[in-house]
């Protein structure tokens, strides 16, 4: 009989811990135990010291299993799970997302609502565990919410689906704790919306397209999707916000020629007839907040 200890898989050994099982990858990652390569979670050299290894599965291919025993390990065990979060520490397991972004994703689940005073907890957000709080500095208000609320499968999808194009779904099996029905820490929504379908219902040409329209959507900004511009030629602003006047178009990197012919003439359009306009790039995907937020206050949108 062998004296072998238990394998656990990460998400086991979460349980075992006590720990949400998204804490406890991010906590591995900032460890040095593992490391995320394309579509994969690999052990690095330090993971192996510690008893990590992998386990084949026909169905869900290769993950990492741990030694039982490391449930008495002493950083693991140091480890706060019943500490409270905010948007800003949200993001460390969202790496790509504005605090700002976060907070108005959880307003769309209607988890809070902001107003004059801040972020105000809603009742549906006292029920997920949420706490309201007061800035000592400035007094405006927060949310603090229980660390157990980044295994929840709605703000997982919520928070997953706006992550950038790079951290997309992994191949089945990439991560173990699939295995198990945890969602990817850093994957997309599993079930990725077809045609870039924005929140709001448009259907967009691109992922920088709905990256765009679901920023403008959770800012509460009223906006028109292919929204014909004011002249006589048959051309159309990606998107248009009647409040204040402003066309926002996407650069997209591989646009075929003939998009790109009218994009350019709409550039020349709105220097023609002195439109507002805004160009978001393939590049500013990532930064949202600061391009479209800075852009927008140019034009005297606060958001």
């Amino acid at each position: 009989m062998s004296d072998a200890p238990e394998r656990l898989s990460t998400t086991a050994l979460a349980k075992a811990l006590d720990l949400p099982v998204q804490q406890l990858f991010v906590t591995l990652r900032d460890y040095g135990w593992i490391e995320r390569r394309a579509d994969n979670w690999l052990l690095t050299p330090k993971g192996e010291y510690e008893g990590g290894s992998y386990r084949n599965s026909k169905r869900f291919g290769r993950y990492i299993v741990w030694p039982e025993t490391l449930v008495d390990h002493p950083l693991l065990g140091s480890i706060e799970s019943n500490q409270r979060i905010t948007a800003a520490s949200l993001r460390r397991f969202f790496p790509g997302l504005h605090p700002r972004s976060i907070n108005r994703a959880l307003a769309e689940i209607g988890l809070q609502q902001h107003s004059i005073l801040g972020w105000e907890l809603t009742e549906l957000g006292r029920r997920w565990g949420g706490q309201q709080a007061e800035s000592e500095n400035s007094g405006a208000f927060y949310v603090t919410w229980p660390h157990e609320i980044v295994d929840h499968p709605v703000v997982l999808r919520e928070l997953a689906r706006m992550l950038p194009p790079a951290a997309e779904t992994p191949g089945e099996g990439a991560v173990e704790g699939v295995i198990e029905g945890e969602p990817d820490l850093f994957a997309a929504a599993n079930s990725a919306p077809l045609q870039h379908a924005g929140l709001d219902g448009h259907q967009l040409g691109s992922l920088l397209q709905r990256q765009v329209c679901d920023w403008l959507y959770l800012a509460q900004l009223a906006h028109a999707h292919g929204r014909a511009l004011p002249c006589e030629e048959p051309l159309q602003a990606d998107f248009y916000l009647p409040q204040g006047n402003v066309y926002i178009d996407c650069w997209d990197s591989d646009v075929p020629a003939g998009a790109l012919s009218a994009r350019l003439r709409r550039r020349e359009v709105y220097r023609e007839l002195q439109l507002k306009s805004i160009e978001i790039s393939e590049g500013d995907g990532e930064r949202l907040d600061e391009v479209l937020g800075r852009g927008l206050l140019a034009f005297g949108i606060r958001c």
